[in-house]
This record gives structure tokens, C-alpha cells and sequence, in this order.
């Protein structure tokens, strides 16, 4: 079972990068982001409440998120190869969180792919994500909090992961290719 924790900054190319690593390794993609956007166009409870921390910039509660992320495990289909984590764990306890749901599981994390771009470089993608996307959260106000709470709170998570052997540093600047490969190497040594 492989389980990659594709991690780094908003920005930095996680769900451009997952998608090419899903074809590749026949591996399941799930995007916090894009599961509670879903539930917010659906106007569910979770997508009310997701609303009100995503329009500020902010993390869902660690408890909340651990229990959106065991409901779709629970749905996977048994021959599943491995899962792309994108956009959690975004704090310690829910690494720790993570840990436990896939103990249970008898899974473990195989690796965090870390990406690594200048917080320039995010803010640019960003805007020009929010031109051609629509998403409200890729404005420049949203932006810059939405940094701020990933140094403060995200970025430890790579210290944690580096603490257990299985953190790998990406160059996440170059074109979308030149970063697959560098991603692919490092899958292919694991």
C-alpha cells in the first residue's frame, strides 16, 4: 500500500501534482479541499460550517477534518493500491490523527512530498488561479492569511514527518513536468 501525503504551501502545486501521480501509480486522490468545496456548492451542514473557516483563510477544527477523511476511507474499494493525501494532515494532531485511522486500516504513511516554492511564486499562482478558476478563497486578502496559517500551523508538519524518515524535500518550481519528475524519483526510491 502506498500513502503519499502530498504536502506544501497553497499554491504550490499539490493537486496539479497529485493528479499526475494518481496516472501514474493507480492511486486514489483525495482532496480535502475539493470534498468540502462539494459539500459547500451542496449546501450540506459540513459544506455550512467549512464555509465559514474557508472565507476567513482558516483550518476546520482537527476533529472535524479527522472525521470527513475516515468517512471516505471507509468508502474505498478494496483493492485500492494506496491513497494520495492532499491538503491533510495541515496540523500535528492530525498527523497524528491520520496515524491512528490508518492504523486501524493496518496502513502507514509511505512518505510526505514536500513542495517547496518562494511565497512570490504561491502568491502569483494563486491569483492567476482565482482569474481562471472562480475560487473565492484565491483573492489577495484570503491569500496572505491563508499563508500566514500555513507557517504558523502547517510547515511543523514537515519537522514531524522529517523526525519519522519520511519526509522528502521537491523542488516545486520549473515547469509541471520538470516537478513530476523529480516527484517520481523520489517515489520510485521508497
Amino acid at each position: 500500500m502506498l500513502n503519499i501525503v502530498i504536502f506544501g504551501a497553497p499554491g504550490s502545486g499539490k493537486g496539479t501534482q497529485s493528479d499526475l501521480i494518481k496516472k501514474r501509480h493507480n492511486l486514489t486522490h483525495i482532496s480535502t479541499g475539493d470534498v468540502l468545496r462539494e459539500e459547500i456548492k451542496n449546501g450540506t451542514e459540513l459544506g455550512k460550517t467549512a464555509k465559514g473557516y474557508i472565507e476567513k483563510g482558516q483550518l476546520l477544527p482537527d476533529n472535524l477534518i479527522s472525521d470527513v477523511l475516515d468517512n471516505i476511507l471507509d468508502r474505498l474499494p478494496n483493492d485500492t493500491k494506496g491513497v494520495i493525501f492532499d491538503g491533510f494532515p495541515r496540523t500535528i494532531p492530525q498527523a497524528e490523527a491520520l496515524e491512528g485511522i490508518l492504523q486501524k486500516r493496518g496502513w502507514d504513511v509511505s512518505v510526505l512530498l514536500d513542495l517547496q516554492v518562494e511565497d512570490e511564486e504561491l502568491i502569483t499562482r494563486l491569483i492567476e488561479r482565482g482569474k481562471i478558476s472562480g475560487r473565492t478563497d484565491d483573492n489577495g486578502e484570503t491569500i496572505k492569511s491563508r499563508l500566514e496559517v500555513y507557517h504558523k500551523q502547517t510547515a511543523p508538519l514537515a519537522e514531524y514527518y522529517k523526525n519519522r524518515n519520511k519526509r522528502v524535500a521537491i523542488k516545486g518550481t520549473g515547469t509541471i513536468e520538470d516537478i513530476f519528475n523529480r516527484i517520481d524519483e523520489a517515489i520510485g526510491k521508497l
